[in-house]
């Protein structure tokens, strides 16, 4: 079994797998990861057992299963982190791995750039190497040392090459930045981070690393949904392996190309993204279903026959009726984990057509103004899901609607015959000393039993020994549960939910949508869960560069139009740009300032010879990519793309450090 390692930089300590000591390592062979028969108990019951599966380089892995199968303890024990009871895992001696841990360590007084630029530490390292090795090459008059100097400053710039290791600075600013940190904070040190920020922080440096396999545990945790569409971006355009365990459905259908799925202690593998899983899980099922139910017709007929001529004339048909029964190998009974859980909020009174109207409100905290003068029309029936920043105002809003906050302006006005039913996402409303039966219990409502109490916490999949425990013992999904099982007794007309899928697993959460969809009353809702404001918003209310709007559809409907209307100004500003007078240029005789040096040095001569080398790499990928057994394979066709647009930046990018080089090193 792999051990964990701690590899110091400055003295500064990360907990990494002992392989990832190593800077670069070669993807020509074709399996990183090899986990055969794993098996993994805590007290008397197996979490999982008998995990089997490979991983190959390029793969971008979702690994889903409800919550309690183990997906966290697995990625523990792959990277070395904790051991499995039985079975091996391998990887290969040249693959380094990291995993996202979800306890930041950081060392006291240092600031976020200083902590995110760690994660590049050897190649910054090495950049300063070639800056001190040209320093000296310039001092240098003796012609021997200047020769070693020489030799070396080549090597490493070889290597910084092979890297790509230029432009740091900018790689540092493009991870940073995408995941929310805005670079008036880059000073600030870590300790006074929250833990949320030091969660993004972890990642930020895990991202700039770089290893040849990520192995992720939550990443879109304390991510609002901007930062989240950065990251799903950057991993999905990205050649590296990924091992996500993730509940967030929209990220998982845009990064992974696989997914594993932990349930009953074993586990499935399905080609395609979070979606793909679903259908085919779905057919697999009725499949097995299928094939249960044709067995169990034979068996009973076997049995039957047996029963009837044991004693008779054909008993000896009868005894290899009963060999061949004996021989069969049983199809296990599909369990749909769904049918765990079927959440209902029940049947609901008439309100007014209009149930909640808003107008000239406004809120906001000191000098900050959150929103102002906002009036909205919230018809019967309709769905809104509220999305936008953290820290943006939504749960604000809310709070706001249903009275909690008093309004700076404006007023809140409800329908004839609203009543609310208000979900927190700090799941305030349920009592932490009761145990779930009174938990749930309508107020005033004494003549409910504890058995209907226990009917609808079961279809909240909530069953047997633990209705009987206190609030306070549970998990947080359990709670979440339970919160909304109490909401579902009231029979409310109006629901108002603050991030109601918090903690729940992937199941759970469909569960939920289905109930909301079924539901005839009208619902307010914030969440971060793109995915699920796919599934239930009927109109979206965003919260965007100090402005709300609301749009007609759902999240998809309104990413639609944002980037249709981004491409519309695109399209505007270059037209603005092309018939705008051309200027002038200066034709005094002042000198322009020099330019600072924005790439290592390197000679002119050298760079001349590499751009040749690119622009014959490309002139033959060209030629590649008419092949008629290329564009035959679309794998390869694809590669083929992708490796013939790295080489354009690339020689864009020597083509700029050549004029550098011809304008500063002379």
């Amino acid at each position: 079994m792999l051990r964990a390692a701690l590899f110091h930089y400055d003295g500064v300590k990360f907990r990494l797998p002992r392989c990832l000591v190593r800077l670069v390592s070669p993807l020509g062979f074709m399996i990183f990861l090899t986990v055969q028969n794993l098996s993994r108990q805590f007290d008397f019951e197996p979490v999982f057992q008998n995990v089997t599966f490979d991983v190959r380089p390029g793969e971008k892995i979702g690994i889903v299963g409800p919550n309690g199968v183990g997906k966290s303890t697995l990625l523990r024990i792959l990277a070395g982190l904790d051991e499995a009871d039985t079975g091996s895992v391998e990887w290969h001696p040249d693959c380094r791995y990291a995993l996202l841990e979800q306890h930041p360590d950081f060392k006291p007084g240092t600031t976020l750039i200083q902590e995110a630029r760690l994660g590049l530490a050897d190649l910054y390292k090495l950049q300063h190497e070639s800056e001190d090795l040209a320093h000296q090459m310039a001092a240098e008059k003796n012609s021997v040392e200047l020769e070693r100097l020489h030799k070396r400053f080549d090597a490493v710039q070889v290597e910084l090459h092979r890297l790509n290791a230029y432009n740091l600075d900018h790689r540092v600013d493009e991870v940073l930045q995408g995941l929310g940190f805005s670079p008036d904070r880059y000073d600030q040190p870590v300790d006074k981070l929250s833990g949320g920020q030091q969660n993004r922080l972890l990642l930020a440096k895990l991202l700039l690393l770089k290893p040849d396999v990520l192995i992720l545990d939550e990443p879109t945790n304390h991510l609002d949904i901007g930062a989240a569409e950065w990251l799903e971006n950057y991993l999905s355009g990205s050649d590296q392996t990924l091992l996500i365990v993730s509940h967030d459905r929209y990220f998982l259908d845009k990064v992974a190309d696989r997914i594993l799925e932990m349930s009953r202690r074993q586990v499935q593998d399905y080609p395609g993204n979070f979606s793909a899983f679903w259908r085919q899980r779905e057919e697999r099922m009725l499949v097995q279903q299928r094939a249960y139910e044709k067995q169990q017709e034979e068996i009973a007929d076997l049995q039957d026959f047996i029963k009837k001529n044991i004693y008779g004339q054909k008993s000896t048909q009868a005894h290899d009726r009963e060999k061949k029964l004996a021989r069969l190998e049983l199809v296990e009974k599909p369990v749909a984990i769904t049918a765990e859980t079927h959440m209902v909020f029940g049947k609901v009174s008439r309100t007014g057509d209009c149930a909640i109207e808003t107008r000239e409100l406004s809120q906001g905290f000191g000098s900050r103004v959150l929103f102002d003068d906002l009036g909205l029309r919230i018809i019967r029936g309709d769905r809104w899901g509220f999305f936008g920043p953290n820290g943006c105002g939504k749960t604000t809003l809310l709070r706001t609607i249903i009275g909690e906050l008093p309004p700076r302006s404006g007023e809140v006005r409800f329908g004839t015959g609203v009543q609310i039913g208000y979900f927190d996402q700090q799941l305030a409303s349920v009592d932490s000393e009761l145990d779930l039966i009174e938990a749930i219990r309508p107020p005033g409502r004494p003549e409910v039993t504890p058995a209907q109490l226990r009917d609808q916490l079961a279809k909240f999949g909530l069953r047997g020994e633990i209705v009987f425990q206190k609030v306070g013992s549970l998990s947080g999904g359990e709670r979440n549960k339970v919160a909304l099982a109490k909401i579902s007794m009231l029979n409310v007309n109006l629901l108002i939910l603050d991030e109601p899928t918090n903690h729940l697993d992937l199941w759970a959460c469909a569960a939920l949508e289905e109930a909301l969809r079924a539901y005839e009353g009208t619902i307010l809702f914030v969440s971060h869960d793109r995915y699920f404001i796919d599934q239930v918003a009927t109109r979206v209310l965003t919260f965007e560069e100090g402005r709300v709007r609301d749009f007609e559809g759902n999240y998809s409907t309104w990413l639609d139009t944002k980037r249709r209307r981004e491409e519309e100004d695109r399209a505007r500003e270059e037209k603005k740009a092309a018939s705008a007078p051309k200027t002038v240029a200066n034709s005094s005789s002042e000198k322009p300032a020099k330019r600072k040096r924005k790439f290592p040095y390197r000679r002119a001569e050298e760079l001349e010879q590499e751009i040749a080398e690119r622009e014959g790499e490309i002139a033959r990928l060209q030629e590649d990519m008419s092949k008629p057994e290329v564009l035959r394979d679309g794998n390869l066709m694809k590669q083929t793309m992708r490796d013939f647009e790295d080489r354009k930046a690339a020689l864009a990018q020597l083509y700029e450090h050549w004029e550098e080089s011809l304008e500063l090193n002379g």
